[in-house]
């Protein structure tokens, strides 16, 4: 069968990263602009005869010496001699990534990078994604079957396997990225769906949460923000992609609330704050930190609610997790529940001192409030109905002083990822000790202390954005044999 493609180019030899870069939009565009065009022409005129490809470009880099780099890096070089690859979707929004990824591959081999087509196929979906006007019909809703005559989305080429170490290299040709071109398509798209905003509006520091009651403190927290011409802060992201510049200006009402609400504190870097309203349970936060995962955030954390195990702790104290105990299992099959998922010391330095900050307290003074210990995951909400016998001993055996349902989950996908993670939770619940989550507490509770809670993350993502880039993203984050991008 004939098959009609975008044309080819050369591998094309780089020495400067921003030239590179370049090169990959320009061939990105080509197969994908190729796509769209054909992609309309068959729905107006009926399918051609043979097939229609456009294949993603791709990044090539080879050496052959054994010359050991500088050791304290834990990115930006390979560690054996070989050839390795990525695909490449997006170079326009990965732009500032792929730019400095690259350059430090070049900068520390003294190797160029080769940049043209993979043979990897580009799904028609994923091409025209970045055209909002034309859509691709539902199966039978065409005149014809769409995978007769284009490539769709390819499971094969859409997994975690080179995130979970399973990869096996074809034909010798190790990554060069954490992911494909395609898994990254796969979650740009997911993440439109589920939050209701603009990949593009993502920025390197992301909180979670799982209470809407944190949306409004930062949204007034942002509105603040943007009237101080001192912040460093560009605009501000709500649902449906609105987007204000000036803190008295309105927001729109969004038309439905999207599975997970998400708002961009946004600065012309893309070093601003992200805020996810992942809602409840264990799976919301896997499929939330998988998505954003392909994004490269430099840090996520976790500032939300939990039961106080203790009695000494009080409602509204502070937890900060230096330890899992993972019973969500929703990720026991990419990461088994006998890997330890270590604290973090520059994100726990980074949480403390902003628990300090913002409450005035510090030393032993600060042990008022805060506890730092183990946080238990559970996939149960109502854990506390079943026999105490079995819950109440693990909890006690291993140390916890917190359970939730989705801090274990977000800071295993962070290990997993090699996104720096940590946690902060506000204890709103005692179950053990007769203090349930009633709704005149929770009203009283949460209207004193979310502001607090919301500011101590906003401040410890604002010291993590000042770290050097090397320092967050350590090596304990690593694997033997990891990928040179980050």
């Amino acid at each position: 069968m004939k098959t009609l493609s975008q044309g080819t180019h050369a591998h094309t030899e780089f020495h400067d990263a921003a030239a590179a870069v370049e090169q990959l939009k320009t061939l990105y565009s080509e197969a994908s602009e190729f796509l769209c065009t054909q992609f309309l022409a068959a729905m107006e005129n009926g399918p051609p005869e043979g097939r229609i490809r456009a294949y993603y470009p791709e990044i090539r880099f080879t050496t052959s010496s054994y010359a050991r780099v500088d050791t304290r890096l834990s990115f930006g070089h390979v560690s054996d001699p070989g050839t390795y690859s990525t695909t490449v979707t997006r170079p326009d929004l990965f732009a500032n990534y792929l730019t400095q990824q690259i350059g430090l591959l070049i900068t520390n081999h003294d190797q160029p990078v080769e940049i043209g087509y993979s043979t990897t196929p580009m799904p028609v979906h994923f091409a025209v994604a970045n055209d909002p006007d034309i859509t691709v019909p539902q199966q039978g809703a065409a005149s014809f079957p769409l995978r007769d005559v284009f490539d769709v989305p390819d499971l094969s080429n859409t997994n975690d396997d080179i995130a979970n170490g399973t990869y096996t290299p074809i034909d010798g040709i190790g990554p060069l990225a954490p992911f494909t071109a395609q898994r990254i398509d796969y979650s740009l798209a997911r993440l439109s769906h589920y939050t209701a905003t603009d990949p593009s509006h993502f920025q390197n520091h992301v909180l979670f949460t799982n209470y809407q009651f944190y949306v409004s403190e930062f949204e007034g927290y942002a509105r603040a923000q943007l009237d101080d011409p001192d912040s460093g802060y560009t605009s501000f992201v709500s649902t449906g992609n609105a987007e204000i510049t000036a803190g008295d200006q309105p927001l729109p009402d969004s038309p439905k609330t999207p599975q997970m609400p998400t708002y961009h504190l946004k600065r012309a870097d893309g070093s601003g704050i992200t805020l996810v309203n992942i809602g409840v349970g264990p799976s919301n936060a896997k499929t939330a930190t998988d998505h954003i995962a392909v994004l490269r955030p430099h840090a996520w954390l976790m500032v939300g609610h939990c039961a106080g195990l203790r009695n000494s702790q009080a409602l509204g104290d502070f937890v900060l997790a230096h330890g899992y105990l993972r019973e969500d299992h929703v990720l026991d099959n990419d990461l088994p529940p006998w890997v330890p998922i270590p604290a973090l010391a520059e994100i726990q330095i980074a949480l403390e001192e902003a628990v300090a900050g913002v409450t005035k307290l510090k030393g032993y003074e600060l042990k008022r409030i805060m506890r730092t210990g183990t946080v238990a995951t559970h996939d149960d909400r109502n854990w506390e109905l079943r026999d105490q016998r079995g819950p109440v001993q693990r909890l006690s055996q291993s140390r916890a002083i917190a359970l939730d349902m989705e801090s274990a989950t977000i800071a295993a996908n962070g290990y997993r990822f090699r996104v720096p993670y940590g946690t902060l939770l506000c204890v709103s619940d005692k179950p053990l000790h007769g203090e349930l989550k009633l709704p005149g507490m929770a009203s009283n509770f949460y209207k004193e202390q979310v502001a607090r809670h919301l500011m101590i993350g906003i401040r410890a993502m604002e010291h993590l954005r000042g770290m050097p880039l090397e320092r967050i993203h350590s090596r304990k984050l690593r694997s033997f044999d990891e990928t040179a991008f980050l």
